[in-house]
């Protein structure tokens, strides 16, 4: 799954993107919701692994099947 997928999904389900503060290839979301966070590589075209995903959506405080049907 690529990043863009991961964030039209996370934005379905209410969290948000924080502001980025420097350079690199990560990016911070927000569960506003819940008030967690969660960290994820911003790769491109490169897929992201599916652990990484899962602990992220996890971190968040959201369910793997609420996500996956987003």
């Amino acid at each position: 799954m690529r990043y863009r997928e991961v964030d039209a999904k996370l934005a379905a389900l209410g969290c948000r993107e924080l502001p980025r503060r420097g350079g690199g290839s990560h990016r911070k979301w927000l569960n506003p919701a819940m008030q967690r966070a969660a960290v994820l590589p911003d790769w491109g075209g490169k897929d992201l692994k599916p652990g990484t995903v899962r602990s992220a959506v996890r971190q968040l405080g959201l369910e793997w099947q609420a996500f996956h049907d987003a």
